[in-house]
């Protein structure tokens, strides 16, 4: 993100460009300079990379808005299928899937959150956040596998069953 003055006139500019009538080399030329405005400020910033900061660079949003429409696609399919075609080695899958999803998705989505605001309480407070963050993650993969491995029905099962009564033994 941009939050220099310098880059909103800029901003401002860009949105007058693209809400108006414009030809088309008009806009690839403002989508070309918006890009290298942000690699720009991506590789000035002060950030550092690491392996637990989940957030940086592009691959990291990209693969981050991939996940939130293979959830958004994908989970809806699979409930409403049948149990008769879905039970078994394609449940498994399909929960291996769900648990590595959710577990990337929330860890990357967290890490979004400690760069943001982790920061104004304290900097210090950043690394042992993204190694909260590293742990969340690893124990959401673990418990989802788990119940996408073992248990009856595996996650649709699980989902299915917070809507069923209860049954008497």
């Amino acid at each position: 993100e941009i939050t220099s003055a310098a880059a909103r006139p800029l901003d401002h500019t860009i949105t007058m460009l693209r809400t108006s009538t414009t030809s088309t080399v008009c806009r690839k030329a403002v989508t070309i300079a918006r890009r290298n405005l942000s690699n720009a400020s991506t590789t000035s910033s002060t950030r550092q990379s690491s392996a637990l900061a989940g957030d940086t660079g592009r691959k990291a949003t990209h693969l981050h808005h991939a996940m939130t429409s293979f959830l958004a696609i994908a989970a809806p399919v699979v409930m409403f299928t049948p149990d008769s075609y879905t039970d078994g080695m394609i449940n498994k899958g399909f929960g291996m899937l769900v648990a590595t999803t959710v577990s990337a998705h929330s860890w990357i989505g967290m890490n979004y959150v400690a760069t943001d605001y982790v920061p104004k309480v304290s900097k210090a407070l950043v690394g042992p956040a993204r190694v909260f963050n590293a742990a969340l993650g690893l124990v959401t993969f673990v418990g989802l596998s788990k119940i996408a491995l073992n248990d009856k029905g595996g996650i649709k099962g699980a989902i299915k069953g917070l809507w069923r009564p209860q049954q008497k033994e």
